[in-house]
């Protein structure tokens, strides 16, 4: 008889988890706090090796299907100014967390899975048990609050399929949804709490006023019941192997959100765990070997991407850096590629 696995969290790597191992035959329950669908604070593209994960699990043609986008080319702008475009190395795929996270739990479901909603793993995380529960919060970062805000809209004017726009506070990624939608997501840092943050998003996502983006949301409908924030998220750098507990997506390390690369992180921490979990319900490895094998897959596949993207993550956040940045990425494509390839 096969041990069951337990997941904690049925975002897209417990999910994408739960599906790999029922793949593989093993009995599977994933507790999840919330319902489906729902919106999540997410840039809502998949960039990055993430697309290859989902295509050896049988995802990737059927997502295709969906009410998703293929996303070739990426604008950065500066105030009013953009100051770079190129196209994507690699095809990006967009797609609304509303419609993704409800089509990943109909799937884990309709292949056997136990899926609990409304329901939060209160248990040990002992053998078996994987936590998959998302961001590890974190008040403050070297004097920062940092917080997510997402909302869709339409009526939207954009110049790419991603946009990425760097405001004082932080940055504000615009991307294309199936539809005519654009989700509209961004990072931002406060030396203090911002109390009327509920009532003042519209200011922080859309811009200063002399900015492109303010610009090119003069005109936004914006779906208010779409809205959501995060807060208290913790973009430092993980190492799995020095963890007690089996983790995978962001619930082991979260990427800052400019490198694009999250949502791509979430499907191939769930890939790298398939099979040494499978080894442990079908006893061929013992708790801690498996839970080992884990770790020591997600820290040889993203230690060093997530080293980069802190990097890049401090030098956006120093105006002048960013600039100088900026500026040679707009007129060098070798360098956009450099810092696309290291982040993935």
């Amino acid at each position: 008889m096969a041990e069951t696995i337990t997941i904690a969290g049925g975002g897209l790597a417990g999910l994408t988890l739960g599906i790999g191992l029922r793949q593989a035959g093993v009995p599977v329950t994933v507790w999840e706090a919330g319902r489906y669908p729902r919106h999540r604070v997410c840039g809502e593209f998949i960039s990055g090796r993430g697309k290859a994960s989902l295509a050896r699990l049988g995802l990737l043609d059927r997502l295709q299907k969906c009410e998703s986008l293929p996303a070739t080319s990426a604008a950065f702008f500066v105030g009013p100014t953009m100051v770079a475009a190129h196209p994507l190395p690699e095809s990006a795929l967009s797609i609304s967390r509303f419609i993704l996270d409800e089509w990943l739990a109909d799937e884990f479901q309709r292949l056997g899975g136990e899926l609990r909603l409304g329901a939060r793993w209160s248990g040990a995380f002992g053998p078996g048990v994987v936590c998959a529960s998302g961001r590890r919060a974190e008040p403050m970062t070297h004097g920062w609050r940092l917080f997510g805000l997402k909302v869709h809209a339409r009526d939207v004017a954009v110049e790419a399929d991603l946009e990425m726009h760097f405001v004082p506070a932080g940055y504000v990624g615009v991307c294309r949804l199936f539809g005519g939608e654009v989700d509209i997501c961004g990072l931002f840092r406060s030396r203090g709490p911002v109390p009327d943050l509920a009532q003042r998003w519209r200011d922080w996502l859309s811009g200063p006023a002399s900015s492109a983006l303010h610009s090119h949301l003069a005109t936004a409908q914006f779906d208010e019941d779409s809205f959501c924030s995060v807060a208290g998220l913790c973009l430092r750098p993980q190492c799995a192997v020095e963890g007690k507990e089996c983790r995978i997506g962001d619930a082991l390390a979260m990427i800052p959100p400019v490198t694009g690369n999250g949502m791509s992180m979430a499907f191939e921490s769930a890939e790298l765990a398939i099979e040494p979990l499978a080894k442990f319900s079908h006893g061929n490895l013992t708790w801690d070997e498996a839970r080992g094998e884990v770790a020591e897959r997600l820290d040889q596949r993203f230690g060093s991407r997530l080293r980069w993207a802190a990097r890049l993550q401090r030098v956006l956040f120093q105006p002048t850096a960013r600039s100088l940045l900026m500026f040679l990425a707009g007129r060098s494509g070798w360098l956009w590629r450099w810092v696309f390839e290291r982040t993935r």
